[in-house]
C-alpha cells in the first residue's frame, strides 16, 4: 500500500515557459540514470487521484516531472516522482516533510508526498510561469521590480529561517515569476549542507542579477556548495584583476545608489549581515517607497564582521552601521523633518529635538491636540463584503451577507475539511470588508461559531478582482494588522492595533486554521463582523 509522508515541498525548475523542474542539484555529481522499468504513461492515475498529462522532463537526480491534474479538486499540479523508492528516496521525502511546515504566499504550494516502495513522488502546485533565469535572459530588471522580486524572496527565506531549517539552494532558477506577477521560491535542500546566513547572502545575488543579468557566485564567495549547476548556466559577474566583484552600477548605469551599496554589503564577506526577517523589512521598505526621494540618502547597512563600525570616508562605500541604530535614526530623522516642512514658520532652528517631535496630527507648536471624534459603529451592507478563496474550487463564497444581518445565530461557514489547516489544500479563506471610502477605524471585532480558530487581520490599498488569481494577489500584498490570534480560547475576537490618524478603505479577516467541529472534521462560521471608526 501506498504510503503518504503528509504535505512537502520539492519544487522544480527548467529553462522554458513551464518552469517546473528543479536544478538544485550539482552539476559534479554523478547523474543517476533514468529508470525505465515499470515507467508512467500518461492517463496513469497514482494515489487513485493524481491523473498524469504530460512528461515535462527529467531533472539531474533523475527525477522524472509530469504536468497533471488532481481529479478530485479537478486543478493542475506538478508531480515529481524518482525511482525507486524506499530508501533511495528518503533524502526527497524528508525535504517534502520538512517544507511543509513552512506555508507562505512566496513558497511553492505542496499537496502530498507518497512511497510506493518501487517508486516515489511529490505532488505540488502547479506553476504557470518562468525562473528568473529565464525572465533576465530576455532583458534585465528595473530597480523597482528587482526589489520587488527580492523583496518576496526574503520574505519566503525568513518564513523558513522561523521553523529553524534553511533553504540552501536559492539561485536565479529557483526563483520562479509566474504569469500573474507571484513570485514563488522553490527546491529548497536539506543536506544541511548551507547556512541561513548563506540564504541570506544569496537574496544580494539574486538582486545583483536581476539588475545586471550577470551571477556572483555567492556559493563562492562564501565557500559553500549552493548551486553549481546553476553558476554555469548564466553570465559571472564581472571581475577585477584581483578577483574583486565590480558593483552593479559598474556594469549597468541607473541603479540607485542604495541598491548597489545593499547589494554589495550582502555580498562582502567581511560584513555581517541581518536576519532574513530584518532584510525583508527593509526591502519592503524599500519595494513601497522606491519613488521617494528620502531613499537617495541610503537603506541600512551592515557593521564589519568584528562589529566595529567603518571610520567614514569621503567618497566611496558610506559609513557602515548598525541595522537598528541607523533604522532608529531614520525614522526620527524623517517625523523631525516632516514636522519642520509642515508646522514650523521659522525654519530648521525651531525644529524639535527628538524627544518632543510634534506628531503628525497635532496642530500649530505650542497648541494642544484638536480632540477626537468618538468612533461608531459602522453600518455594513452586504454588497461591502466578498469571500476571498485563493486556492478553492469557488464554492463557498455564498452566505457572506449573514455577517452583517445582526444575528450572531446566523453566519458564512467554510465547508468541511479532514484537517484544521483546510486540508492543506489552501493556506486560508477569508472575508474582504470594503468600508467604502477610507476611514480612521479603531476596532474590528469579528465573532465566530467556535473557539480553537486561527486568525488574522490585514489591510491594502485596493481590491483585485474576484477571482482565483485575483484573490491570490489581494492575500499577497495586504500587510497584517497587529499580532495574529493563534487557536483562540474565545469566539469573539477584536482587532485594534491601527495606527492612530492612518485611514484604511479596504481590511481583510483572514482565517488560518479551523477549530474541530466533529471526529476528524474542522470548519468554522463567521457570524458577525462589526468595524468602529471615526
Amino acid at each position: 500500500m501506498p504510503s503518504s509522508t503528509g504535505p512537502a515541498i520539492d519544487t522544480i525548475t527548467e529553462g522554458g515557459r513551464v518552469t517546473q523542474v528543479g536544478e538544485g542539484q550539482e552539476a559534479d555529481e554523478v547523474t543517476p540514470p533514468v529508470m525505465t522499468f515499470g515507467a508512467p504513461a500518461a492517463g496513469e492515475i497514482l494515489a487513485e487521484r493524481y491523473e498524469l498529462a504530460e512528461h515535462i522532463n527529467d531533472d539531474s537526480a533523475g527525477r522524472q516531472v509530469w504536468r497533471g491534474v488532481d481529479v478530485v479538486l479537478r486543478r493542475p499540479v506538478a508531480v515529481v516522482l524518482r525511482y525507486p523508492g524506499g530508501e533511495s528516496a528518503k533524502e526527497m521525502l524528508q525535504a517534502a516533510v520538512a517544507a511543509s511546515r513552512v506555508i507562505h504566499p512566496n513558497l511553492v504550494g505542496v499537496y502530498d508526498a507518497i512511497d510506493e516502495e518501487e517508486r516515489a513522488y511529490v505532488v505540488r502546485e502547479w506553476v504557470d510561469g518562468r525562473s528568473l533565469r529565464e525572465v533576465v535572459a530576455e532583458g534585465v530588471l528595473d530597480p523597482a521590480r528587482a526589489t520587488a522580486v527580492a523583496h518576496a524572496v526574503a520574505g519566503a527565506i525568513a518564513a523558513i529561517h522561523a521553523t529553524g531549517m534553511v533553504h540552501g539552494n536559492l539561485h536565479p532558477g529557483t526563483v520562479m515569476i509566474a504569469d500573474d506577477g507571484r513570485v514563488v521560491l522553490a527546491d529548497a535542500r536539506t543536506d544541511g549542507a548551507e547556512s541561513p546566513e548563506t540564504d541570506v547572502r544569496a537574496v544580494g545575488g539574486i538582486l545583483y542579477y536581476a539588475l545586471t543579468g550577470h551571477w556572483p557566485h555567492v556559493e563562492a564567495t562564501l565557500g559553500g556548495t549552493a548551486d553549481r549547476h546553476a553558476r554555469a548556466a548564466v553570465p559571472d559577474a564581472v571581475r577585477d584583476a584581483s578577483g574583486a566583484l565590480a558593483a552593479p552600477r559598474q556594469v549597468r548605469a541607473g541603479i540607485p545608489t542604495y541598491l548597489d551599496d545593499l547589494i554589495m554589503d550582502l555580498l562582502d564577506p567581511q560584513l555581517t549581515v541581518p536576519s532574513a526577517d530584518v532584510l525583508a523589512a527593509e526591502l519592503g521598505r524599500l519595494d513601497a517607497a522606491a519613488e521617494e526621494q528620502y531613499l537617495d540618502s541610503g537603506p541600512l547597512r551592515f557593521t564589519t564582521a568584528d562589529n566595529t563600525p567603518d571610520i567614514p570616508t569621503t567618497g566611496g562605500r558610506k559609513t557602515l552601521i548598525g541595522v537598528a541604530a541607523l533604522l532608529a535614526v531614520a525614522l526620527i530623522g524623517l517625523l523631525v523633518g516632516i514636522n519642520v516642512l509642515s508646522n514650523d514658520p521659522a525654519g530648521p532652528e525651531a525644529a524639535p529635538t527628538p524627544s518632543a517631535t510634534v506628531p503628525a496630527q497635532a496642530g500649530a507648536a505650542g497648541e494642544p491636540d484638536p480632540p477626537l471624534s468618538k468612533p461608531v459603529k459602522l453600518d455594513l451592507r452586504a454588497d461591502q463584503l466578498r469571500v476571498i478563496d485563493p486556492e478553492g474550487d469557488r464554492t463557498e463564497l455564498d452566505g457572506v451577507e449573514k455577517v452583517v444581518n445582526g444575528d450572531p445565530n446566523d453566519g458564512w461557514e467554510t465547508d468541511s475539511y479532514n484537517r484544521s489547516t483546510f486540508g492543506n489544500l489552501k493556506d486560508g479563506m477569508g472575508i474582504l470588508i470594503n468600508l467604502g471610502e477610507p476611514r480612521e477605524v479603531t476596532s474590528v471585532k469579528a465573532e465566530f461559531s467556535a473557539p480553537g480558530f486561527s486568525a488574522e487581520l490585514r489591510w491594502g490599498t485596493r481590491d483585485y478582482p474576484s477571482t482565483s488569481s485575483g484573490d491570490r494577489q489581494l492575500v499577497d500584498t495586504y500587510q497584517r494588522i497587529g499580532n495574529p490570534f493563534e487557536k483562540a480560547d474565545g469566539s469573539t475576537i477584536t482587532f485594534s492595533d491601527f495606527v492612530p490618524g492612518q485611514k484604511y478603505q479596504y481590511l481583510l479577516l483572514w482565517i488560518t486554521s479551523l477549530p474541530q467541529s466533529e471526529p476528524y472534521r474542522y470548519k468554522i462560521g463567521v457570524q458577525e463582523i462589526t468595524v468602529q471608526a471615526r
